[in-house]
């Protein structure tokens, strides 16, 4: 029998490359195919100005992914890349194109429960270097080298332009399943992370993971093992996928079946 696979596409928080993902290619089942959605502006394309619109940086990752997106595939964002990962599946739902077999929604706040404040006076070096060091995540090497700081902190302010600019607008539900993930020590308030659950039109997950906002870091392991458990569910008729999920450690689940 030939083996699933499946191409998730990760998209990175504020501030961040897709870079953050790269373990992940060694870390999850082979089957797992990672697909990093680098934006313009860092990584590889850090010769490119920075998109600071949302509508527009979703439609141009649809049209640069329209080829992954064809197949089996899934989408995984941590805090920004969260909601880019929400909106990216609506404009598929919209366009009429194939969806993803599952939302992973990390770190962040449900679409219509975000602060509208969030992003008010954060466009100069004190503001966006508080957040940094207030949310963790971000290596003492960056605050020290004054080129890398400039670069973060450049990418950091268009990227709040981005999340500021995501339309608050009510959606359908999303007809699939939705995973999202949280930190019990995070600042986000857990009803807004919970109010996720208004987006799935599938089956509903929640995990809550120890650790803040960068959780996914400091809970690599359990954050990899949920996502596996979770891709290889849709694959529960295959063997092979199923053993590799039951090797991992069940800790901190909820799985909520929203399916009417």
């Amino acid at each position: 029998m030939r083996s699933p696979s499946i191409d998730l596409l990760v998209l990175p928080c504020a501030g961040a490359s897709a870079t953050m993902y790269l373990r992940w290619r060694r870390l999850l089942p082979e089957w797992v195919r990672i697909v990093p959605v680098e934006l313009p502006g860092r990584g590889a394309r850090i010769g490119e100005p920075c998109q600071e619109d949302c509508v527009r940086l979703v439609e141009q990752i649809c049209d640069e992914h329209a080829a992954a997106m064809q197949g089996r595939y899934a989408l995984f964002g941590h805090s920004m890349g969260a909601l880019l990962a929400y909106a990216v599946a609506q404009r598929q739902r919209a366009l009429g194109r194939t969806l993803p077999c599952v939302v992973f929604a990390s770190g962040s706040p449900a679409p219509l429960r975000r602060d509208p404040t969030r992003y008010l006076d954060k466009d100069h070096d004190d503001a966006l270097i508080a957040d940094l060091r207030r949310q963790g995540g971000t290596p003492e090497e960056v605050f020290a080298n004054s080129e890398l700081l400039r670069m973060t902190l450049d990418t950091l302010a268009a990227d709040y332009r981005i999340c500021a600019s995501f339309p608050a607008v009510p959606q359908p539900p999303l007809p699939l399943p939705l995973h999202v993930l949280g930190g019990r020590s995070d600042d986000i308030a857990p009803e807004r992370i919970e109010a996720w659950r208004q987006e799935a039109g599938g089956q509903f997950m929640l995990d809550w993971f120890d650790g803040g906002h960068f959780f996914i870091r400091q809970q690599e392991q359990q954050v990899l093992a949920a996502i596996a458990r979770t891709l290889t569910r849709q694959f529960s008729g295959v063997r092979h996928a199923a053993a590799l999920a039951s090797t991992q450690p069940r800790n901190n689940h909820e799985c909520i079946d929203t399916t009417i």
